[in-house]
């Protein structure tokens, strides 16, 4: 009798055990995952070493951060700026997309130390069209053009191009780790 309870009592705790690897491959290939930032192309929004949740059912939106592959083995994280019909520029260290300016608050620190480091008319961002840059008028169809917020340390669409979704891993919606910076992406 205690053989068959034992026996029982193991098929349970098997059946618990994967039934619970299922549901977390499940969650990690269809809605989020974990990742750690390995680099400073984001600071100081995101820090090099952040641990992160990513969201893999959100479509990107403008000045959403998202992951994305980049290289064979090597994946991105960088904000959406542009997105496909957008015309994308820099004029003194101020966006426009399709003729209308935008502020870029999560900037305001970085522009603060340029002009401190370098005078009042150094710039963050260098001026650009995505013409003088990519050789496109607008982002095409199904792409995105992404940028670090570091802008001066960062490989981002003025280096690599624009960004098919097809390469899209997710939004980047959490960080988890290190605890003082623990918190939702913005």
């Amino acid at each position: 009798m205690k053989e068959k309870k034992r026996k029982s009592e193991l098929l349970e705790w098997t059946k618990s055990i994967v039934i619970a690897a299922l549901l977390t491959y499940g969650i990690q290939a269809w809605l989020f995952a974990p990742i750690i930032v390995d680099g400073e192309s984001m600071n100081p929004t995101i820090q090099n070493q952040d641990r992160m949740i990513v969201s893999k059912i959100d479509t990107p939106e403008r000045f959403d951060i998202i992951v994305f592959h980049a290289e064979e083995d090597k994946d991105f994280i960088k904000r959406v700026i542009g997105l496909p019909g957008d015309r994308v520029e820099y004029k003194n260290d101020t966006l426009f997309i399709n003729g209308k300016a935008y502020e870029e608050t999560y900037l305001d620190e970085m522009k603060k130390e340029i002009k401190q480091l370098y005078g009042e008319g150094a710039l963050l961002t260098q001026d650009f069209t995505l013409d003088s840059l990519l050789g496109y008028e607008t982002v095409p169809e199904n792409t995105l053009f992404v940028l670090g917020d570091n802008r001066q340390n960062s490989r981002d669409s003025r280096h690599i191009g624009f960004v098919p979704m097809e390469e899209v891993v997710g939004n980047a919606k959490l960080v988890f780790w290190p605890f003082e910076n623990t918190g939702l992406v913005k």
